[in-house]
């Protein structure tokens, strides 16, 4: 049995055997920085702290400014790519773990477009954003949808037990202060 330990002021895990003896197989755990510089597809979309969201950055509060590691606008940099698809908004980094954020209108009729850019988000990490997937919250839900005017999806409709099905609940603000 092997067991990791993680040093991180290289970055890098190193996998020990049960000896305590380093194995030659060394994996590097990339930065979110680095995972967006790694994904051809928002290659040079990387910002600093939530500078990404424009306008929306004030519906993300973080507990400690220094942890926001940046963010990306995966709708600005990939609608060339995929024009008519189902895009996903943005994405940032607090505390080495990433949240997926969509910015959308929060009525009966917009959660089937929301199921739909989600399943766009998972397609995506998976096949095109491997190393940003890697780092997707463990602590809390990743995706978060905040919406953009009031909520109107009653708790007795269909719609609303499928975005509690799918983790998808539109929240006024998203909150990170663990």
């Amino acid at each position: 049995m092997r067991v990791k330990q993680l040093i991180s002021s290289q970055n890098i895990l190193l996998m020990k055997n049960k000896k305590g003896k380093r194995n030659k197989k060394v994996k590097e755990i990339l930065t979110f920085k680095q995972a967006v510089e790694a994904t051809p597809d928002i290659v040079s979309g990387y910002r600093t702290g939530l500078s990404a969201l424009a306008g929306y950055s004030s519906r993300v509060t973080v507990a400690d400014t220094t942890k926001l590691e940046g963010s990306v606008d995966i709708d600005a940099e990939t609608t060339a790519i995929y024009p008519n698809a189902n895009r996903w908004d943005y994405a940032i980094a607090y505390k080495a773990e990433v949240y997926f954020i969509e910015v959308h209108s929060a009525n009966t009729s917009e959660v089937g477009r929301m199921l739909k850019k989600l399943q766009w988000l998972k397609d995506w990490l998976n096949s095109k954003a491997p190393e940003i997937n890697k780092l997707k919250a463990k602590s809390r839900n990743h995706y978060i949808w905040i919406q953009s005017k009031s909520v109107q999806i009653p708790k007795n409709t269909p719609q609303y037990r499928n975005a509690v099905k799918n983790g998808i609940l539109p929240v006024k603000t998203f909150e990170l202060d663990f």
